[in-house]
């Protein structure tokens, strides 16, 4: 075993040990293996990591951006309980503005359906994201965090209630934002570490590049080398073609899960406003300028995804066990 692989086994124990001792009391509070022996002679992690690694494999090796990005949009509004996987027109989560981007589902329909041909009615789509998850940051060179399982899934997912922070949000309102779903600072620092593999599009950075601050020109704490490229790719008020942008402006890394996002934006490389202000900010550059130059992301970036997961979760007898991720079981 590597030294990295030691680190990573005993940070997450040490957290996963941690979130037990906060849950003591609870009726039924998250626990590592939770499906062992309630599925016959299955494994259901094995069985949920081999359908993700063949659809990395086969059909999209950018996965994980899109998990990281599917987890974090779930447990951010009611907790992780899968109500962004609802159905029901233009009044669920997943119509809401927001998420109108996210992807992924086609990926946690098809792990569903492989669980519950082995055991129906056991394992939910709140674990299922969050497994997936873990997993295709793993096969994205992350790091394979241990993960909690026993959450239940939610029955109410209204658009209304999606209140996510925007891509210009300040760090000081990020941090109360994360703060409020028991999460902190730190945390937040390391959770935004998931734009080692995200993409934005051009709309979004438009003010970045041709108007900041309505000055007429581009924001002044951006390279101005990558003002140029980020020009050529994203021509001022394009209409027809919203092109896409790497977050990690490294070309060698930017399908790696690592520590390669922090160093581009503390070389002014940041492409959205919260991603460069994190590098500036009194509140947070600290402690980018040491994971940037650490050796330990992989293993604090689980340790966070770990408590992010934890958020407002459903257990016991709470929610129910979907027979379609899609949908709420019918009486």
């Amino acid at each position: 075993m590597s030294s990295s692989s030691l680190s990573l086994m005993v940070t997450t124990v040490l957290v996963l040990a941690a979130l037990c001792g906060q849950s003591q009391g609870a009726a039924a509070p998250l626990q590592v293996g939770f499906y062992k022996g309630k599925c016959g002679s299955a494994d259901v992690e094995a069985v949920v990591y081999g359908v993700v690694r063949a659809w990395f494999a086969t059909k999209d090796n950018t996965i994980a951006a899109a998990l990281l990005r599917m987890q974090f949009h779930d447990c951010f509004v009611n907790g992780c309980d899968a109500s962004i996987l609802l159905d029901g027109g233009n009044n669920t989560e997943k119509a809401a503005i927001p998420n109108l981007s996210v992807r992924g589902y086609e990926l946690i329909d098809a792990v569903k359906a492989v669980v519950e041909a082995a055991c129906p009615g056991v394992v939910s789509c709140a674990d299922i994201i969050v497994m997936a998850t873990r997993d295709a940051v793993a096969l994205s060179e992350g790091g394979r965090y241990m993960v909690q399982t026993g959450r239940r899934d939610g029955t109410i997912s209204l658009a209304k209630n999606v209140d996510l922070p925007i891509p210009s949000v300040s760090v000081s309102d990020s941090i109360q934002a994360f703060a409020k779903k028991g999460l902190t600072a730190t945390d937040m620092i390391y959770l935004l570490g998931g734009h080692t593999v995200g993409v934005t599009h051009c709309s979004l950075i438009q003010s970045r590049l041709y108007n900041f601050g309505g000055t007429g020109q581009a924001d002044p704490n951006m390279d101005a080398a990558l003002v140029a490229a980020l020009r050529a790719r994203c021509p001022q008020n394009a209409t027809k073609v919203d092109n896409t942008v790497n977050l990690d402006q490294n070309p060698l890394s930017s399908m790696v899960v690592d520590n390669s996002y922090y160093k581009q934006i503390v070389k002014k490389r940041g492409i959205l406003q919260i991603d460069q202000d994190l590098a500036l900010d009194p509140l947070s550059r600290s402690t980018v300028a040491a994971i940037a130059s650490g050796f330990d992301f992989n293993a604090r970036f689980g340790e966070a995804m770990i408590k992010l997961g934890a958020v407002q979760v459903l257990t016991g007898k709470q929610g129910q066990i979907r027979r379609s991720c899609r949908a709420i079981n019918k009486p």
